[in-house]
């Protein structure tokens, strides 16, 4: 754990210098929806569509990365003169602290990539794309406006989806220029190929596409660790690192040791982007100045963080700082990340429940009515009143203990997923956020003393007054001691 404490001080650092990406930008679209029957036309499921997104992916979800970080980032890329297009430069100007460099090409369409889902699990994706190499003039002022936007940054990326933006050309120009500006150069590649990113400091491929590549096995760790050495003598490349989904990370320098680092993620939802995330945040590292495994190391957490998202998803920093904390199995959190974790159970079709108190010395009775929370729901949420509201609530010399200790606690016991702490006198506002499917209380209230409960009515969601122990209380257990 302490390597991953030392990467503290690099993230620390990551919005020192802006990252220039230059690559092949597109649509990610999602839909979501819940199928119950299958078509009487042919032997496929009927998808009821119940939401759609989008956000930008390839290059753009490199910068996307690059932004949740709050790291400065330019892009340059293509897009076509259509809506897709026009949605997708929208999408990418609003992204904080980027900077987007699009040029238009009326003779193409912008690169969409929709995906269907339904409880979790991908029925089908639909591509549209031209991926014909950009030529002429475009393919100049790509090159143009990539030499100089790299000026004054700390990393050069290139986002190779193969859909026509880097032509060998155009990859020999940037790594050239990058390479006079003492520029660390990190390539996520395309094709078979590897001799058009020549002079490179990394490129990412993964298990397959090393072995496409070199034709050579890649079965054993052996394996993989000399078919990058020839593929970095081959292509003249300082390393290659392979990604290798629920094995890690293999990361192979020409002149020296591999270094292999485990797979972080507990639980692996959708690998959608993570890619992207890798060179993003590798980028970042070296461009601080980290050694190429410690860069390494930093990409590895964040990626075990993202595919544990559904969707092209990117990791915060608030997100990566507690898993290079060890702190990724933390329940306790801040309302924000309560809020982004809230809508990844969502998306996997849990119901959130929640529940609230000051829990200030637990008690059976406290416990019994967080298991029956938990019950009534897939994940259970507790708010937790801070110090200064129990105060309020309770008088001067309580809580007994602080909203540190009292979270702990409450985080530990196996009924409950995730603690907040609220300041207001009551949880009425963490409620509206949060929109919980059930709202549970005890028994020992009515349903219109319940706070939140006509909120959570309001958009069909359900309250649950509970049971409780008698013969447990705080407010007794005290005067007890007391005595």
């Amino acid at each position: 754990m302490s390597a991953h404490l030392d990467l503290v001080s690099h993230l620390d650092r990551l919005r020192d210098a802006p990252l220039l990406c230059v690559g092949d930008v597109m649509l990610d679209r999602f839909v979501y929806g819940e199928v119950a029957r299958i078509s009487p036309e042919a032997p496929i499921p009927v998808l009821r569509i119940r939401r759609e997104s989008a956000m930008p992916g390839g290059a753009g979800n490199v910068v996307r990365n690059l932004a949740a970080l709050g790291v400065p980032a330019r892009l340059v890329s293509v897009i076509g003169d259509d809506s897709a297009g026009a949605e997708l430069a929208a999408l990418l100007a609003a992204e904080s602290g980027t900077t987007p460099y699009l040029l238009t090409d009326a003779g193409r369409p912008t690169t969409v990539k929709a995906r269907f889902i339904a409880d979790a699990q991908q029925l089908l994706r639909a591509d549209h794309e031209d991926a014909s190499l950009l030529a002429g003039e475009l393919a100049t002022a790509i090159q143009s406006e990539a030499e100089s936007a790299m000026t004054g940054c700390g990393a050069l990326i290139l986002s190779d989806y193969g859909k026509g933006v880097l032509s060998d050309a155009t990859l020999r120009t940037l790594i050239a220029a990058a390479r006079a500006a003492d520029l660390p150069v990190v390539v996520d590649p395309k094709g078979h190929d590897y001799h058009c990113y020549a002079g490179a400091d990394v490129v990412t491929p993964n298990r397959k596409e090393l072995q496409q590549a070199t034709r050579l096995p890649v079965d054993s760790d052996e394996d993989i660790v000399a078919a990058a050495r020839a593929l970095a003598a081959r292509c003249d490349l300082k390393a290659v690192l392979v990604t290798r989904g629920g094995a890690g990370m293999c990361v192979t320098p020409a002149q020296g040791e591999a270094t292999f680092l485990p797979a972080l993620a507990r639980e692996v939802y959708d690998v959608s982007g993570a890619g992207d995330t890798v060179v993003a945040i590798l980028a970042a590292g070296l461009a601080t100045g980290a050694g190429l495994v410690d860069a390494a190391r930093l990409a590895n957490v964040a990626a075990g963080v993202v595919v544990g998202k559904i969707g092209t998803a990117v990791v915060e920093s608030s997100e990566l700082r507690h898993a290079l904390q060890g702190e990724e199995d933390a329940k306790s959190m801040s309302r924000e990340a309560l809020l982004a974790q809230a809508a990844r159970w969502r998306q996997r079709g849990l119901k959130i429940g929640f529940t609230n108190g000051c829990f200030d010395l637990i008690h059976p009775g406290h416990a019994a009515l967080l298991r029956q929370a938990r019950g009534a729901c897939d994940r259970l949420v507790v708010g937790l009143n801070s110090d200064a509201s129990v105060r309020r609530l309770k008088g001067a010399n309580r809580p007994v203990q602080d909203q540190l200790a009292r979270s702990q606690v409450i985080a530990s016991l196996a009924s409950v997923d995730a603690v907040t702490v609220f300041d207001e006198d009551t949880p009425l506002q963490l409620i509206e956020a949060l929109h919980p499917g059930v709202l549970v209380k005890g028994a020992d209230y009515r349903i219109d003393q319940v706070v939140g409960a006509d909120t959570v009515q309001s958009y069909g969601g359900q309250v649950l007054l509970v049971p409780i122990e008698q013969g447990h209380s705080t407010t007794a257990t005290i005067a007890r001691l007391a005595d």
